[in-house]
């Protein structure tokens, strides 16, 4: 494989891997929950100054995490992402999250320190419950992941260890077993999953591909639109685009079909280059291709991707040392049920570009020029 294409195959297994931070939303809030119990029976059975802004910390820490993941989380799940778009996405998730690990570990110190085993126990249940979070929900992100199990429950450990307790000390070396373990599960599912999610994109870049142009077909297309729609919000539309190519049929029987060949290399390449990196284009068969744009923001933004392509395909193409001039047809819609199936919304795509062609008539198709 070329050093190019390693390079965008490592880059695409990251940003899939900083796209699984934004993919759970419950726990977050969950947690949040469960930290607001344990701090308030905890500030109640000792209500110190230092303790009620180390629990308002906590709270706000785990607030913005979750704020950060619902006003991201369109962006980071269906958007269109390259490695430094996806590097601020991680940071803006990691640092309330770890900020919120350390407020954790910190909280658990100031327990195991207080007399009061009721709220041990709640503590140990709070923090046990974060780890094995992290360990699902950050476990693509092992520097993340790991560091913020250690700053949560290595203080509490710490404590334990040093209290004269048996049931203390046996907690404490079952919990740095359990850390040890998990450090070593979350390491292990992070090399699985990334040769995993390395295997699916080759897999998706080859067996999926056309053949003659090596853009996505139409299993490809079908795919990238059943992860992609089940993920974004019920609001946010989904723009498809089914055009074909008016004047090709002359190039063949004028040139030959080596010339349509070149002639279709050279749409597909001007096609990647007209979307945007988180749009799909793909060849559905002879001279027909479809777009799929998630990631929308207003509807207008699909008829500006269509006016771009049409202005695209107008300009002269330079096959075998022939000026060659085609033009594009293109039906263009938009959903925002994201129920609809693929299928669905090409036929009503086709059927608009069936519209568009009988509006324009004959006359109106770029000519073949020499």
């Amino acid at each position: 494989m070329p050093a190019s294409s390693i390079e965008s195959l490592i880059e695409r297994v990251y940003v899939e891997q900083v796209r699984s931070l934004y993919l759970h939303l419950l726990p977050a809030i969950a947690m949040w929950a469960a930290f607001a119990i344990t701090f308030w029976l905890a500030y109640s059975r000792a209500p110190e100054p230092g303790w009620l802004v180390l629990g308002g910390a906590g709270l706000a820490a785990s607030a913005l995490r979750i704020g950060i993941t619902l006003y991201y989380r369109d962006l980071a799940l269906t958007g269109p992402l390259d490695r430094t778009q996806a590097r601020r996405l991680e940071m803006l998730f990691s640092m309330p999250y770890f900020l919120f690990a350390v407020l954790l570990g910190i909280f658990g110190l100031l327990v195991f320190r207080s007399p009061a085993p009721e709220i041990h126990m709640l503590t140990i249940c709070v923090i046990v419950g974060f780890c094995a979070g992290t360990a699902t929900n950050c476990g693509l992100r092992p520097r993340l992941a790991i560091a913020s199990i250690l700053v949560s429950v290595g203080p509490p450990i710490l404590v334990s260890a040093f209290r004269p307790d048996p049931a203390y000390l046996a907690m404490a070396f079952i919990a740095t077993s359990f850390v040890l373990g998990g450090t070593r599960w979350i390491m292990v599912r992070y090399t699985a999953a990334k040769a995993e999610i390395g295997g699916r994109l080759v897999s998706i870049s080859l067996a999926r591909r056309d053949t003659l142009t090596t853009l996505p077909n139409r299993l490809a297309l079908q795919e990238y639109f059943d992860e992609r729609a089940a993920l974004i919000s019920p609001n946010q539309p989904i723009a498809i685009h089914y055009l074909d190519l008016d004047g090709f049929k002359p190039v063949n029987d004028r040139y030959g079909h080596a010339a349509g060949d070149a002639l279709l290399l050279a749409v597909a390449d001007r096609l990647r280059s007209a979307i945007r990196s988180g749009d799909l284009v793909a060849r559905l068969g002879g001279d027909e291709f479809a777009i799929i744009q998630f990631g929308l923001h207003h509807a207008d933004e699909a008829a500006l991707l269509a006016r771009r392509i049409g202005a695209t395909i107008r300009q002269p193409f330079d096959i075998e040392g022939q000026t060659i001039g085609i033009s594009a047809s293109i039906g263009t819609i938009v959903s925002h049920d994201r129920n609809q199936k693929l299928d669905s919304l090409l036929r009503a795509a086709d059927a608009r570009l069936y519209e568009v062609k009988q509006a324009r008539g004959p006359s109106d198709m770029l000519a073949l020029t020499a």
